[in-house]
């Protein structure tokens, strides 16, 4: 007779991939985090499809629990991070147009 607390039927959780993707298109918006107002909870990390937010280095402000950021080259723009931070939490990350974006920014997004 089989076993009945042997869990083999259970997937396991996949190692994360050596390889990085690039993105299919340019996205339509850009996630920016307000890091004057993120009380760097990373509530949103674990949401992002691509894994693409991270906390801002320790050294840069000093302080106990720093904010995130985005990894621009790596944002889809999705939005879920916005969606999850506005509802979940504080309000601290907003979608920008990709054209504002990068003339605010002076930074060109890859396709």
């Amino acid at each position: 007779m089989a076993d009945p607390y042997k869990y083999d039927h259970y997937k396991t959780v996949p190692d994360p991939t050596e390889k990085i993707n690039k993105k299919k298109k340019k996205p339509r918006l850009m996630a920016v985090v307000d890091e004057d107002n993120c009380t760097g909870c990373q509530v949103c990390v674990p949401f992002c499809p691509v894994d693409c937010i991270e906390t801002v280095p320790n050294e840069k402000y000093n302080i106990p629990i720093p904010p995130v950021q985005i990894r621009f080259d790596e944002c889809i723009g999705c939005q879920i991070c916005a969606k999850v931070c506005t509802k979940l939490t504080w309000d601290a990350i907003h979608m920008l147009p990709t054209e504002e974006f990068e003339s605010l920014y002076n930074i060109t997004v890859a396709e």
